[in-house]
């Protein structure tokens, strides 16, 4: 499993972001400061580092500066929005910068790139019973090996990688089929159906009112 380090010392903050990267199938572990998390990096191994840059004790400007010795990809996460900031939290090594207030939605869009870049994401994905192989394109349910086509496949992991969270039709189209469609298309619509048949994902893809679909874990209430 991706491990996440979120360095963030507001908590209602690094809960959200914990909660919500949870949800999409990732290991999180969460430090309230610098000094705090640079015994945590001594002692675990990480895929990433999502850091605040205002934090008690060592500022993420300076806790940059040891991740980056450990070859840790990171994304900046802050308030800090001059262009000053951005220039530096990107010349220091951080692979992304975003700034607050912002939208969960994004954030996983951008961990998954950065992931993709260090090519961490093609690790084993899983829903229930169903496994997915995203580097070797193999997908099996109950150990059976199921065959989707590369459209289908790509729709799952999408799926998959941002589970409870609703996707929007056109973002959905943009990922999978880039310009290959018309905002009139069925094509996406089929593609669902013949996901929820194969892999008896029929309760778990829930199809959203006017904007989507969203893979649902069972412990979740639909709104």
């Amino acid at each position: 499993m991706i491990q996440i380090l979120i360095v963030e010392d507001e908590k209602p903050i690094s809960d959200l972001i914990r909660l919500n990267l949870t949800k999409a199938g990732y290991g999180c572990t969460c430090a309230y400061d610098g000094l705090e998390a640079a015994d945590i990096l001594e002692e675990q191994s990480f895929d990433l580092v999502i850091l605040d840059i205002m934090l008690p004790h060592v500022d993420g400007f300076e806790l940059m500066e040891y991740i980056r010795s450990l070859k840790i990809p990171a994304i900046f996460l802050t308030a800090k929005s001059s262009l000053e900031d951005r220039v530096k939290g990107l010349t220091s090594g951080a692979e992304d910068y975003m700034v607050k207030p912002f939208e969960i939605v994004e954030l996983l869009a951008r961990v998954n790139i950065v992931l993709r870049r260090y090519h961490k994401a093609g690790q084993l994905l899983t829903f229930a019973d169903i496994v997915v192989d995203a580097e070797n394109q193999k997908v099996t349910k109950a150990g059976k090996e199921v065959i989707l086509t590369p459209k289908e496949l790509g729709l799952l992991i999408l799926l998959m990688r941002n589970r409870n969270i609703t996707l929007f039709r056109e973002r959905i189209y943009e990922e999978i089929w880039g310009t290959e469609y018309s905002v009139e298309s069925r094509t996406l619509d089929l593609h669902i159906q013949r996901l929820r048949k194969k892999l008896d994902l029929k309760d778990a893809i829930k199809t959203v009112f006017k904007a989507g679909y969203r893979l649902e874990e069972a412990h979740e209430v639909s709104v």
